[in-house]
């Protein structure tokens, strides 16, 4: 008698790039699963039976492993639930050789194998292995050069100033593949570069146009689906009015072309636009050195009543913050056991120190006594516990000046340990608690 045949449980993977032809009723997926099948049932006499459940990623590339189907997949190789796994051609499975050795690696961690239909290949021999990786290696030329065509025809095509798709800027529609005026939308720009000349700020621009119900553009995918415009705030200002294509031209990797659509705006608009903008923006850098947002500065001392100062460092073009004592920088920072911290750490705990400090039954009856106090007519408690409570939601709107000036009006001193800190409140910062509930009392009235 012939020995039993050992059963092998085979899954069919399938995978397309695009989702192109994925709608129609028998698809690449459906052929490249048909051919899988017709090899699995001429392989019955060896054991082979096909699971019941379907691996096919629609729409997926194969030089990424992050693929629904490729990943169910994989789990069930783990789980054991599958013993060998089909595919037409190897690239099916995957496109990158660092991504294709992972996968073997599962596969021989669980017994597994897998069998390529028009590549015959054992992987459990060094010989299958080494042709694998040859075939693997090619794939991933085929498809870095494919990628490297596209980037070349999308560079060669933006520089004959050719419309390449993406969500169409406001002012314009598509029509066959190219840039035409919408004159309602075309005037709106006119008017946001026009406006901007006369009130030279974007914040302002942004709440004038929501005033008058302006908004981004409202556009129609190619599928159908209508995106409806939202309302215009300063960084959409910003990005319109940055945006060269108003111009008649076509920016590709920084590099502007002629473009094939009609411009918007004229060369003398812009340049009289961008020399605001760039005369804005020495202003606003001008502003931020002078008033660097270090919250703490002059109220925080290092143990031993070293005053701790603003510091700052870069690296890789991103800023790091701190607080250092001062004589850690002259002398050296073994000399003191609390050198430096980091800033936005320490501002959140003060900040947080002292709402809580505000909430407390102490401060809000001394702040209602210091209002009676000060001002000419009687003021509720309700309206101190309402008043302090207020501060905390609005602290985050505040511009850093401003939150600045509070944190000096209710802190007097924060002093540092290496066991925690210490924040003191002023005695006259309920006076000022004072003054912004007058200034409550005015604007409602």
């Amino acid at each position: 008698m012939k020995p039993p045949v050992r059963k092998l449980r085979c899954a069919i993977y399938t995978r397309k790039s695009s989702e192109e032809g994925l709608e129609m009723e028998f698809n690449s997926l459906d052929a490249q699963r048909e051919a899988g099948l017709a090899y699995i049932q001429s392989q019955k006499s060896e054991g082979w039976i096909l699971v019941g459940d379907r691996y096919d990623d629609g729409g997926f590339s194969g030089g990424t492993m992050e693929r629904p189907a490729l990943q169910r997949l994989l789990r069930d190789v783990e789980t054991g639930a599958v013993d060998v796994v089909v595919v037409y051609k190897v690239d099916r499975l995957s496109r990158s050789l660092t991504d294709f050795a992972r996968i073997v690696e599962v596969f021989d961690k669980h017994n597994a194998s897998f069998v390529s239909i028009t590549q015959q290949f054992n992987t459990t021999t060094s010989m299958g292995r080494l042709t694998l990786n040859i075939l693997l290696s090619f794939a991933q030329f085929e498809r870095e050069v494919i990628g490297e065509r596209i980037r070349d025809k999308f560079a060669a095509s933006r520089a004959r100033g050719m419309w390449m798709g993406g969500i169409p800027p406001l002012g314009y529609d598509v029509a066959d593949r190219k840039l035409v005026v919408n004159e309602a939308e075309a005037d709106l720009v006119r008017l946001v570069f026009a406006r901007f000349l006369r009130v030279g700020s974007a914040t302002k621009l942004a709440q004038e146009l929501r005033r008058d119900g302006h908004t981004t553009k409202c556009w129609t995918t190619q599928d159908g689906k209508r995106r409806p415009g939202k309302p215009i705030d300063k960084g959409a200002i910003y990005k319109l009015l940055g945006n060269r294509i108003y111009l008649g031209e076509a920016v590709h990797k920084g590099t502007s072309y002629p473009g094939e659509h009609v411009a918007i705006i004229d060369a003398a608009t812009w340049d009289k636009v961008h020399a605001i903008l760039s005369d804005n923006r020495v202003a606003r850098g001008n502003g931020t050195r002078a008033q660097t947002p270090a919250l703490l500065r002059g109220l925080i001392f290092a143990p031993g009543g070293h005053a701790m100062t603003p510091s700052h460092t870069r690296k890789a073009g991103k800023l790091y913050r701190y607080y250092v004592a001062s004589d850690a920088i002259r002398q050296g920072y073994a000399e003191c056991p609390v050198r430096s911290v980091p800033a936005a750490e320490v501002e959140e705990a003060v900040v947080a120190k002292v709402r809580h400090l505000l909430r407390t039954p102490e401060i809000i009856a001394r702040t209602w006594v210091a209002a009676k106090r000060e001002c000419d007519a009687a003021i509720a408690e309700r309206e101190v516990v309402e008043t302090i409570t207020d501060l905390a939601p609005l602290w985050d709107e505040l511009f850093p000046a401003e939150q600045a000036r509070i944190v000096r009006l209710l802190v007097e001193r924060i002093d540092l340990s290496p066991d925690g800190m210490q924040v003191r409140l002023r005695a006259d910062g309920l006076h000022g608690l004072v003054e912004e509930l007058r200034s409550r009392e005015a604007r409602a009235a």
